[in-house]
């Protein structure tokens, strides 16, 4: 699925879609690999994929690696963009977060390529040329929804 947004909050309705996705095809637990690079909206994918399940407040985990967020459902938000091997990834306690109940959404997913789950979902955000506010979302079709 390819869409395009001209802002912050169409690239939130697209993370929201995407939440109610999973939810209506009963899908409790999965974990999204975000690309992209800085300053295309990866936390606001994020923030609106959150707010379909009542949680607010989503932030970028830059300096704390991840965030763990409760509303109906748990939201571990990771920026993986400081991690620069599996020690680094497994001291966070990753593979307990990838193994819990709940969505698992990896910015800067491209630094841990080699420890995506399978059956990930994969979502590219990207800058589109000649634009500087507009941006095309890739969702990988062969995820699990």
């Amino acid at each position: 699925m390819t869409f395009y947004t001209k802002s912050a909050q169409q690239t939130e309705d697209i993370g929201r879609m995407l939440a109610e996705r999973l939810e209506k095809s009963g899908t409790r637990r999965a974990f999204i690999a975000m690309r992209g690079e800085m300053g295309v909206g990866k936390t606001a994918f994020t923030r609106g994929f959150a707010s379909h399940f009542g949680i607010s407040g989503v932030k970028s985990p830059t300096y704390t690696i991840v965030n763990e967020h409760r509303g109906r459902v748990n939201l571990y938000h990771f920026d993986m963009y400081r991690i620069s091997d599996g020690d680094d990834l497994y001291s966070i306690g990753y593979d307990d977060y990838t193994q819990a109940d709940g969505y698992c959404i990896a910015e800067w997913s491209e630094n841990i390529e080699d420890e995506i789950p399978d059956g990930a979902i994969y979502v590219t955000i990207s800058r589109v040329d000649g634009n500087a506010d507009e941006r095309r979302i890739d969702i990988d079709e062969n995820s699990c929804i």
